[in-house]
């Protein structure tokens, strides 16, 4: 069960990062049910905003892709991290790509790049959390 949540809150947040990436307006002045400090936030941190989902994103795939194993090795943990990565990417690169096809809209390079990193710190604060979480336990 645990993992079908995980796997809807999955789907949602592509389905939020595909959203907003295909708006024709770019400032999100449209979303009205935005809170105005976010949309000042997200039109002064304009790349920055891309990480954001993502960091969701990663650390969800890394939940997602867990292994109850305790033998796994740390070869498999590495490959699962670059795997999620390149996942992350896939999509990150699918939303921007779709922005050639919306006016007004424009793919940017510095987005994949946040969108990457931002999975990169939400993988990285997930198997951070479940180190000290170990620690503690023992």
């Amino acid at each position: 069960m645990f993992h079908k949540i995980v796997l809807l809150l999955l789907l949602f947040i592509i389905g939020v990062v595909f959203y907003f990436s295909w708006l024709s307006d770019p400032s999100f002045s449209s979303e009205t049910y935005l809170p105005s400090w976010l949309l000042k936030w997200s039109n002064h941190y304009y790349n920055l905003r891309t990480a954001v989902p993502f960091l969701g994103l990663g650390f969800l795939l890394e939940i997602y892709t867990e292994r109850n194993d305790s033998n796994e090795t740390s070869t498999n943990k590495k490959l699962n991290l670059i795997q999620n990565i390149v996942f992350a990417a896939i999509i990150v690169c699918v939303a921007e790509g779709g922005q050639f096809v919306i006016q007004k809209r424009s793919p940017d390079f510095m987005d994949i790049f946040y969108g990457i990193v931002g999975s990169i710190i939400g993988a990285l604060s997930y198997n951070l959390l479940k180190k000290l979480k170990n620690a503690k336990q023992t």
